[in-house]
């Protein structure tokens, strides 16, 4: 049963452009690697399309499968204990912002959705925060 879990929609203070041109190049999450909770995410590997981690989860490979600039980033699991798909979309307020919302999408077995429900959900409005918190352009000296 396929079931998804979208995140409350997010206002980036960035233009869209801006915001999607470094979620869309995974090599920056060198940028941010350091605001990411250790105790959550060991063996974090990445390259300008793919990540790898070792969560609480298990192992878990993300690969970006489709890029619509500047409005979605789309992401499938190439390792993962639950498969799923993972979406960025961005839509621009005005020239310097932005809004953000974040869905997964995963084959879930009822029982399994009772369990793993609310650990997803409170997991993707995590992932919204962090995205939310990111400078998405160099700060002008």
């Amino acid at each position: 049963m396929i079931t998804k879990f979208e995140s409350t929609i997010r206002e980036i203070k960035y233009p869209q452009q801006s915001v999607y041109d470094m979620l869309s190049d995974l090599n920056n999450i060198e940028r941010v690697k350091d605001r990411l909770p250790e105790d959550k995410i060991n063996d974090l590997t990445f390259d300008s399309d793919s990540i790898h981690v070792n969560s609480g989860l298990g192992e878990v490979t993300l690969r970006i499968v489709q890029r619509d600039e500047p409005k979605t980033i789309k992401f499938e699991t190439d390792k993962s204990p639950l498969p799923f798909n993972f979406w960025v979309q961005l839509l621009p307020i005005d020239d310097d912002r932005c809004k953000m919302k974040l869905t997964i999408k995963a084959d879930i077995n009822p029982f399994l959705k009772a369990m793993v429900k609310g650990p997803l959900q409170q997991g993707i409005e995590k992932i919204a925060d962090a995205l939310q918190a990111i400078h998405y352009e160099e700060e002008e000296e």
